[in-house]
């Protein structure tokens, strides 16, 4: 297989792609969407919400925030966040707190509600390890492919921010790896 890249800007990257099949790249697309470990917020301690919107509504908000998820990362694996904001003003993704320097809100300035003069704020998050086979939240990116004018098939990915997406691919492409040779050692064991 030989790919040649196309374009890679900001969270997006496309490349070209020979020596394979499509139900190959298909099984790519579906494992960069479906099986990548990723960190998201996954439960939520409100100390106080004095806010006009309802906890369930907030804490939906922050559990979709995105958040970088360093190599390594496994199952398991939690990371304290904490928010403590009194109005006027809009709070932002980036006023969640955590005292892990390699784990943070992936973008600082997604807003998840604006607190009025005397209204406040206040909850600790726990960010885990999940895949998109549980919950949305931690789905990593999109995936595709298509078949140029040319002839030629494009292979295109873009992340939510987590991670880079040629990382997004990697280990996407590792994950199938791993998962294949499991397969291969039960079969093996099935004889």
């Amino acid at each position: 297989m030989k790919t040649e890249l196309l374009e890679s800007k900001g969270n997006k990257v496309s490349m070209k792609v020979s020596g394979t099949d499509l139900a190959f790249l298909n099984a790519v697309r579906r494992y960069i969407m479906g099986r990548i470990s990723t960190m998201a917020i996954d439960s939520i301690t409100m100390y106080e919400n004095t806010s006009s919107m309802f906890d369930e509504y907030v804490t939906h908000r922050i559990g979709l925030i995105p958040i970088i998820t360093p190599k390594g990362s496994k199952e398991g694996m939690e990371v304290a966040f904490s928010l403590d904001e009194t109005g006027p003003k809009v709070v932002y993704s980036g006023d969640m707190k955590t005292k892990d320097k390699d784990v943070k809100v992936a973008k600082e300035k997604i807003p998840i509600i604006t607190l009025f003069e005397g209204q406040s704020l206040r909850l600790e998050g726990k960010a885990v390890v999940g895949t998109s086979s549980t919950h949305a939240k931690f789905q990593t990116g999109i995936a595709s492919y298509y078949e140029d004018e040319k002839g030629n098939i494009v292979f295109k990915a873009e992340g939510f921010f987590q991670m880079n997406p040629k990382e997004m691919i990697v280990r996407g492409c590792k994950q199938l790896e791993e998962d294949l040779t499991d397969l291969g050692k039960d079969i093996k064991k099935a004889k």
